[in-house]
């Protein structure tokens, strides 16, 4: 079960809008949040940043925050927690297994897993304070702040 203190997240607040209205929107039966409210928090959120109002299609009703200020983030996150401390909620609670990734990555962010993975697979136990580079060469050898060799 994950938990998040609504008035302490440990999140900036765009995280924290991203968050919950995810959840508001989520098919989630084990959130502590009643459908009504999810609905409503998330109604809120939308008005306060569209003219139009807000979707009913549950796979339409997805916030862009990306061409908003701080100010209406900031707004947002005010909403959601006046909205869930009127209902006496000041903890979410809820619990979904992992599931697997929904879009296939990018090939930019593959190739940065895939060295990411070789960078991973070559280093050595982290306790010995001891790196390696991509090859294998120690702190003291050529290709990590070690000596050129001559040409």
């Amino acid at each position: 079960m994950q938990t998040l203190d609504i008035h302490r997240p440990e999140m900036p607040d765009l995280q924290f809008v991203l968050l919950v209205t995810a959840l508001c929107t989520s098919r989630l039966t084990a959130l502590n949040i009643p459908y009504t409210l999810r609905s409503a928090i998330f109604d809120r959120c939308w008005v306060l940043i569209h003219d139009s109002p807000p979707p009913r299609r549950l796979e339409a009703r997805v916030l862009d925050l990306r061409p908003w200020t701080e100010i209406a983030v900031e707004a947002m996150a005010e909403t959601i927690r006046a909205g869930l401390t009127d209902a006496g909620i000041h903890t979410l609670a809820w619990d979904h297994p992992p599931s697997e990734p929904t879009q296939p990555c990018t090939p930019d962010a593959q190739n940065l897993i895939d060295r990411l993975s070789r960078y991973a697979s070559h280093a050595r136990d982290p306790a010995s304070g001891e790196t390696v580079d991509e090859i294998g060469n120690s702190p003291d050898e050529e290709g990590i702040g070690g000596t050129a060799s001559a040409r």
